[in-house]
């Protein structure tokens, strides 16, 4: 785009944008541009921020290539249109949002957009978890529902995911039409946004969510575990102590500087318990409270973190050992129905399903495929995103993943063990399964796009040693899955996916090893042997991808 088309595009957005905050970043933008710098109102209108199946997700800022009052604006209007379209004018829309940066505007904006548009708006009493927001779409009868939050994302991130009556996150080709309807929308003075008209709920569906986790347990288990527990500065510590207290568990041990929302997440540099030294405030607390086990939310509280003692200090459960380790429990107490689980998540849980003769699907990644199964009973990804209530709450559910770890813990305490102990049986009855990441955060997307490009074009026939049997492009759809951008290749005695990250500018490599062991004592020898394997496949997959 020339300069002058450039200005006068971004004046006609400047002129519309109901924020003042952005009117004025814009202001300083177009300014510097008209003295001869355009590249960042460049970087700013070279294009709009995509809307998919993970609805939107960017950061803060002015323009179209931004999360901004306009940008949700024109989102909600298409929300709309499309939800209109389907026949479902007059219908409920439920809106939540997190303690982020602009989400409180941005679910007001989105409730003044539907009340507009002839739908009726909800909007939750004030920032909650996402699964409260996923709970209440179908406990209040809602057609849709619009969760604002950028979840795990740094501070300077907002986002914006949809849901549709059914509870789970759309899907294809329900964002094309979204997408579609969104870019119908030429102007914000062609959307009506009164000032009133809409719903703001009180504590009732909070409280319907609450009654809903005495499901997850079972009547008179164990409640003794003692536990630490972050909130990694986002809205989860209120809906967790109240949900542990109903159930009778002792009051877990806040970490203090982590307790309270706060949307520039100071203590971490990135709000993520996957992150390294993310939990280190953590540790220092169960260092001194020293409890059963560390649980920690990520900041809208839609996935679930947990650490046990170690060797005289604490480690990180991987997100697929929490998997394992809640299927082996649901097993135990008889659940019946489908587990199932994203396809970058350990081969574990098939083998645990199977010995339970319980039937087993896998998904591509993300719990709007994953809540999709029909009879689901418990579905997980090792992204540490946990269903354990799919007739509660059709998504990934922080609190009552909690709640469900807890009770193990308190279980097998009252047994004088421990999880990792149950995880050492688990692998001495299926083998041990050892998984790892390479995960690698671009400021260039094409380095995503040349990795991918390069491993298509030059495919490894061998990692740390072992011979890739077979070599899948996901592009091209399997008879269980749909396409989707990515790789799978099988080693004799392993397995490696390679895939952009949905919602980060990411690209992610999953990596699996199966070792058999004889008996328990024997599985610290086999875990190391693992490692050391895991860490030879992350250098030759590095070199083939080129990162």
């Amino acid at each position: 785009m020339q300069q002058q088309d450039l200005i006068a595009c971004a004046k006609t957005w400047h002129a519309e944008d109901p924020d003042s905050d952005t009117r004025d970043e814009l202001a300083k933008l177009i300014e510097t541009a008209s003295s001869g710098d355009t590249t960042e109102l460049a970087a700013r209108f070279g294009g709009t921020l995509q809307f998919g199946t993970a609805g939107l997700r960017g950061e803060l800022g002015a323009g179209p290539m931004r999360m901004n009052r306009s940008v949700v604006i024109r989102a909600a209007a298409g929300l709309a249109a499309y939800l209109k379209a389907q026949g479902q004018a007059g219908g409920l829309v439920v809106i939540g949002y997190d303690a982020r940066y602009k989400s409180a505007d941005f679910a007001r904006d989105t409730a003044a957009v539907m009340t507009g548009a002839g739908l009726r708006a909800a909007v939750l009493p004030r920032p909650l978890p996402t699964p409260v927001l996923a709970f209440a779409i179908r406990h209040l009868g809602a057609v849709a529902g619009v969760e604002v939050t950028a979840s795990h994302n740094p501070p300077r991130d907002n986002g914006y995911k949809v849901y549709l009556g059914d509870g789970s996150q759309i899907v294809p080709p329900a964002d094309l039409g979204i997408a579609a309807a969104i870019d119908a929308v030429r102007s914000l003075h062609d959307v009506p946004r009164p000032e009133s008209g809409w719903e703001t709920l009180g504590d009732d569906v909070l409280e319907a969510y609450l009654a809903r986790t005495d499901a997850v347990l079972t009547a008179g288990s164990p409640r003794t575990a003692r536990v630490v527990y972050t909130a990694m500065h986002g809205v989860g510590t209120e809906t967790l102590l109240a949900a542990f207290a109903r159930a009778g568990f002792p009051a877990p041990v806040l970490v203090a500087e982590q307790a309270e929302p706060d949307p520039a997440f100071p203590t971490v540099a990135f709000p993520n318990p996957e992150e390294p030294g993310a939990m280190d405030l953590s540790f220092a607390t169960a260092r001194r409270a020293e409890p059963d086990l560390i649980i920690a939310n990520d900041p809208d509280a839609d996935r679930c973190a947990v650490a046990v003692p170690y060797d005289g200090d604490w480690r990180m459960l991987r997100g697929d050992e929490l998997g394992a380790l809640l299927a082996a429990h649901l097993v135990r107490r008889g659940a019946t129905g489908v587990f199932a689980e994203s396809i970058v998540s350990s081969s574990l849980l098939g083998r645990i399903a199977d010995a339970a003769s319980l039937p087993y699907e896998e998904t591509l990644t993300g719990f709007k495929w994953i809540a999709r199964v029909e009879g689901l009973r418990y579905g997980y990804e090792e992204a540490l995103g946990y269903c354990v209530d799919p007739d509660g709450v059709r998504d990934k559910d922080g609190i009552t993943a909690a709640l469900l770890v807890a009770e193990l813990a308190s279980e097998l305490k009252a047994e004088g063990r421990t999880l990792l102990d149950l995880l050492d049986e688990l692998a001495v009855q299926h083998g041990l399964h050892a998984t790892d990441q390479l995960s690698v955060r671009v400021d260039d997307l094409s380095v995503i796009t040349d990795a991918m490009r390069r491993l298509r074009e030059h495919p490894p026939t061998e990692l740390a040693g072992l011979a890739v049997i077979t070599a899948e492009d996901l592009n091209e759809g399997t008879e269980q899955l749909p396409p989707t951008d990515g790789l799978r290749y099988h080693l004799d005695g392993a397995r490696v996916i390679v895939r952009p990250s949905g919602t980060e500018p990411k690209i992610k490599c999953y990596l699996e090893v199966v070792l058999p062991v004889a008996d328990t004592a024997g599985v610290a020898e086999a875990r190391t042997h693992a490692e050391t394997i895991l860490a030879a496949i992350k250098t030759d997959l590095s070199r083939a991808a080129g990162l």
